[in-house]
């Protein structure tokens, strides 16, 4: 079973793909956004199509006492779009500190700041993904 990892943020969007047997993640790609939520849908539901998606796995950031704020209602209200666009199932996946800890690979592999702020969302995304892939009750 494939997946798509997804890491909404307030500018970008971080997509990560699982392999076809739905174990390992790899970090594939960000898309700017600024805000446009519905151009957002409307790529997600395209590389579902091509990459022949059976799940996406949205990160669901909640905050550090376990309660929902702004950002994980955003999230909520586009796993419901996102649900409504397909016909696959849209997963939730507590995502704190997945940033941090994205960030904390890519300095440990030296990659300066300038290339980090590139990929640190796909990075951030790849962790949401693999987490989930990783449970034992998905």
């Amino acid at each position: 079973m494939r997946y798509l990892g997804l890491d909404l943020g307030s500018r970008t969007l971080g997509i990560a793909l699982s392999d076809k047997q739905g174990i390992i993640a790899s970090n594939y790609k960000t898309i700017r956004h600024n805000e446009e939520y519905d151009m957002l849908l409307e790529e997600v539901v395209k590389l579902v199509d091509e990459l022949h998606i059976e799940g996406v796995v949205l990160g669901f950031p909640k905050n550090m006492n376990n309660t929902i704020g702004p950002k994980g209602e955003l999230s909520l209200s586009f796993k419901e779009k996102l649900e409504e666009r397909l016909d696959i199932p849209v997963y939730l996946q507590d995502e704190r500190l997945s940033t941090k800890a994205a960030t904390d690979v890519l300095i440990s592999g030296n990659v300066s700041r300038k290339n980090r702020k590139k990929v640190v969302d796909s990075v951030a995304a790849t962790i949401i993904l693999q987490t989930y892939l990783d449970r034992s009750d998905k």
